[in-house]
């Protein structure tokens, strides 16, 4: 059985290829195009992991995507509506993707890879949490998730045991610690010495800010669901700083950080998942 996951159209366009459960081939799109972060249809990635395992897309027994679509497009219109005028420019400036390939992406996949299979779409945080499990060394372990925001959840916990992931609880957008460290980041800029004391206090205060938030996080699941091991994934847990003090100074024993953590490993998520 040949699976081949698909991320892109938000940013980190990926490509993975699995071949009876097992990872034969992934690459993300930048390294192709050289264009940092490229978000398009990973045609170049595709094409690499085909062609690595000798194979054309008519071989494919099914293919993922990494979120559902409609589900996010709602998000988006509740979100704009709720605010209206207000943010009318980055409505917009966000309408002609959607309304020219995000909301067809279906259409797009057939068509590009001259494809007549099946697609599978899994929710953004539930493909997260399979990346992280699945991935892991583990048989058991509690599942933390936590990034800008998927379709609606930011934020999601639960369990893993054998073949199977249960997601128990989760934050909604607007609220999420991804988007907040992301606000920050975005203010100071960082740009090439330009740094005053007034950005070095604020970047540290927000680093601060997401540790602590991540750590009583982790030892809230700790109290819930009594693991020794613990899977993370999404972008948040991506930093490094935090990351070391959840090994520290949290109960659990073990903790395996998927390496794709982001969206680049979007194609990966929704193979393990479907296998």
């Amino acid at each position: 059985m040949y699976i081949l996951g698909i991320s892109c159209y938000y940013h980190d366009a990926a490509a993975v290829l699995m071949k009876e459960g097992k990872i034969v081939a992934a690459a993300q799109e930048e390294r192709f195009t050289r264009k940092k972060h490229d978000d398009c249809f990973p045609a170049n990635a595709i094409k690499f992991c085909l062609a690595h395992e000798g194979i054309t897309s008519r071989q494919l027994d099914y293919v993922g995507f990494y979120d559902k679509p409609l589900v996010k497009f709602d998000r988006i219109l509740e979100t704009f509506i709720s605010v209206a005028p207000k943010g009318v420019r980055f409505f917009m400036l966000a309408m002609p993707i959607w309304l020219q390939k995000k909301l067809w992406i279906k259409d797009l996949i057939k068509t590009e890879l001259e494809y007549d299979g099946e697609i599978i779409f899994t929710e953004h945080h539930q493909s997260h949490a399979a990346s992280a499990f699945f991935a892991s060394p583990f048989e058991d372990a509690a599942i933390l998730t936590v990034d800008g925001v998927g379709e609606w959840t930011t934020t999601s916990y639960g369990y893993g045991s054998g073949n199977k992931i249960t997601l128990t609880h989760e934050i909604k957008f607007p609220h999420s610690l991804g988007l907040l460290y992301s606000a920050f980041t975005q203010y100071l800029g960082f740009k090439v010495n330009s740094g005053e004391q007034h950005h070095r206090d604020i970047a540290m205060s927000i680093q601060r800010v997401t540790e602590e938030a991540m750590l009583r996080m982790v030892n809230h699941l700790y109290d819930e669901t009594g693991q020794k091991n613990l899977c993370m994934a999404g972008g948040v847990a991506l930093n490094s700083v935090a990351n070391g003090r959840i090994i520290r100074e949290t109960p659990f024993e073990n903790v395996f950080i998927q390496p794709a953590a982001g969206d680049a490993g979007g194609g990966r998520r929704n193979n393990i998942y479907l296998v």
